[in-house]
C-alpha cells in the first residue's frame, strides 16, 4: 500500500486545540455503509446506537507526565520525554538536543527532582535514559532509581511517579499548541496504571453518564491495557506503508475481558473497541494466542480481524499507521467519511470529535498487500 494513499487535506483550523466540554458532547459521525450517508450524533448517544448484549472494550492506560525540562552542565536547556520503562532501570526516551546529550552524561530536571543518565542510542531519535534522584550534598543519591512498573507497588516506581508529578508535564502532541489548563483532560475518566506517553484519545469522550446508560441498555464494558508510545501516532515516512517500522508496545487483555468477549460473541453480540489501541490489544491477543506481552502487530489493509466488530475512533493524522488501520477496518470509504466530517465542521485529532465504524466485509476492504504479514 502506497503511503501517499493515506493523504487527505487537513486544514489547521480543523485541528482541535481544546477538548470539548462536556466530554460526551463531542460529535460522533456514524458510518452507515456505502449505500447511505453517515449519521450525525454525539458521543452521549453511543448507548442508543448499540444493542443489548454488545460489549464495549476500553483501554484503561494512564498517561505519565513524562515530558521533563532539563538543565545541561553548560547551562543550556533540554528536554527528556520518557516513552516506556524497559524494566531494568532504563527507559526509552526522546531527548533534545540529542547531539549534546551524549552517552554517559547526566542532566537534571529544572525542578531538581530527577536526574537522567544518558544511555545508548536506539535509532529513530530514541535513546536509553536512566532516571534517578539527584545526588545529595554528600554525593549519594537522595532516593531510589526507577524500576519496572508492576502496578505502582515498587519503591522505585513511587519515587519516580512522585518526581514526575512535580517536574514533569503532560506530553501533548506537537499539533496542540494551546495551553491545557487541566491536565486531567488528557486522561480518560477510567485511567488506571500510569505508563503511557500518549492518551488513548477515543476514550477521552466517555463519561460516567455514558457508562451508566450503557449498563441500563444491557451493553457490557470491559478493559484492556495497551501502553501507548509515540510510535503509534508518528507519521509513516516510508514509500510503502508495510515498510514502516513498528516498535513493540506492552498489552494486557485480562482473563475476565477475554471471557466477556467470548460470551458476547457466542450470544450474537458485537465487540465494540474504543480506540485503535483497544483494537490492537484485542487482535494481538487473538492472533498471537497470548493474553499479554509485547506486540508489534501492524494492521494494514487485508488484515483478518478476529475480534472487533465496531470501532469508535477519533480522526487521525494523514500518513499515519492509525489511518492505515482505519482503512483495514472499513475500506477506502474512510476518505468520503473524512471529507464529510471536514465539510460538516467536525474537529480533528486528539482533542477532536469521533466516528463509529462497523467493520466492512472483507471484499469491501481491499486485498492484502503483497508480502504483508499482518
Amino acid at each position: 500500500m502506497r503511503t501517499d494513499s493515506l493523504e487527505y487535506p487537513l486544514a489547521p483550523d480543523r485541528i482541535a486545540q481544546h477538548p470539548r466540554e462536556p466530554r460526551d458532547h463531542a460529535r460522533l459521525l456514524v458510518d452507515r455503509g456505502p449505500a447511505a450517508a453517515p449519521a450525525h450524533h454525539e458521543v452521549r448517544d453511543l448507548p442508543g446506537l448499540l444493542e443489548p448484549g454488545d460489549l464495549v472494550v476500553v483501554n484503561d492506560t494512564r498517561v505519565l507526565p513524562a515530558r521533563v525540562a532539563v538543565c545541561r552542565d553548560s547551562g543550556g536547556s533540554g528536554e527528556v520525554l520518557l516513552l516506556e520503562d524497559r524494566g531494568d532501570g532504563w527507559w526509552e526516551a526522546l531527548c533534545r538536543p540529542s547531539r549534546k546529550l551524549v552517552e554517559g552524561r547526566v542532566v537534571t530536571s529544572t525542578g531538581g527532582a530527577i536526574a537522567f543518565e544518558m544511555g545508548a542510542e536506539l535509532g529513530d531519535g530514541r535513546r536509553l535514559v536512566r532516571p534517578h534522584a539527584p545526588a545529595g550534598p554528600g554525593g549519594d543519591r537522595g532516593g531510589q532509581g526507577a524500576g519496572q512498573h508492576g502496578g505502582g507497588e515498587r519503591g522505585g516506581d513511587a519515587w519516580l511517579l512522585g518526581a514526575l508529578a512535580t517536574d514533569g508535564e503532560m506530553p501533548l502532541p506537537p499539533y496542540i499548541t494551546a495551553h491545557l489548563d487541566d491536565p486531567e483532560r488528557y486522561q480518560t475518566t477510567f485511567a488506571r496504571r500510569p505508563a503511557s506517553a500518549a492518551a488513548p484519545t477515543a476514550g477521552l469522550h466517555l463519561t460516567d453518564a455514558v457508562f451508566a446508560t450503557l449498563a441500563q441498555r444491557g451493553v457490557g464494558v470491559a478493559r484492556v491495557e495497551l501502553v501507548v508510545g509515540l510510535d503509534t501516532f508518528r507519521p509513516v515516512t516510508t514509500e510503502l506503508v508495510e515498510d514502516h517500522p513498528i516498535h513493540t508496545e506492552h498489552y494486557d487483555v485480562p482473563a475476565a475481558t477475554w471471557a466477556a468477549v467470548q460470551e458476547a460473541r457466542a450470544a450474537g453480540g458485537r465487540v465494540v473497541a474504543v480506540g485503535t489501541t483497544s483494537v490492537r490489544a484485542l487482535e494481538s491477543a487473538a492472533h498471537r494466542g497470548t493474553p499479554a506481552g509485547r506486540t508489534d502487530l501492524f494492521i494494514t489493509p487485508g488484515f483478518d480481524f478476529a475480534v472487533v466488530d465496531l470501532m469508535m475512533t477519533n480522526f487521525h493524522l494523514p500518513r499515519s499507521s492509525l489511518l492505515a488501520l482505519v482503512e483495514a477496518f472499513v475500506g477506502p470509504r474512510w476518505r468520503d467519511l473524512y471529507a464529510t466530517a471536514a465539510a460538516e465542521g467536525y474537529r480533528f485529532l486528539s482533542f477532536g470529535d469521533a466516528m463509529l465504524l462497523e467493520r466492512a466485509p472483507v471484499g469491501a476492504r481491499g486485498a492484502a498487500p503483497a508480502g504483508s504479514t499482518s
